[in-house]
């Protein structure tokens, strides 16, 4: 039987807390992530969480920038990995953006490159290193 998972807005401190608290576990423990770096720009970011049964599963967030419109921070906790929280996440994010967000992109860890691809992401530029761990920059070209 398939589990109930949403993935919506967020913005009250509880909700907000709970999607920092998973940012934490997967790329401050999980990857070695700087603290300060895994939570800069927060306030200027607007936020998503992702449940499971009602329980916390993934987070992720966009800001707009100078470029276009960041999607960022894409994280699922391991043992819900597979339920689809990644997609679910990603639906949200791009069903939330602005509609005259005309250029959105991503720094993409290079195991999830496949996944963005599936919601018209393609990679644009060399791989490089951020914050120790190897991306692909990608645009959204549909």
């Amino acid at each position: 039987m398939p589990l109930e998972t949403e993935a919506k807005r967020i913005s009250d401190p509880i909700d907000l807390e709970k999607a920092f608290a998973i940012r934490r576990e997967v790329f401050v423990d999980g990857q070695n992530c700087p603290p300060d770096l895994e939570s800069e720009f927060n306030d200027d970011a607007t936020h998503f969480l992702a449940t499971v049964e009602g329980q916390p599963a993934g987070a992720a967030r966009y800001r707009k920038t100078d470029k276009g419109y960041k999607l960022e921070r894409f994280a699922v906790l391991d043992k819900y990995r597979g339920y689809g929280i990644g997609q679910a996440l990603i639906k949200a994010v791009l069903a939330d953006l602005p509609a005259h967000a005309t250029y959105v992109y991503l720094h993409a860890q290079v195991q999830a490159v496949g996944l963005y691809e599936k919601f018209g992401f393609k990679p644009s530029g060399p791989q490089f290193e951020e914050a120790g761990i190897q991306h692909y920059k990608m645009v959204k070209e549909d």
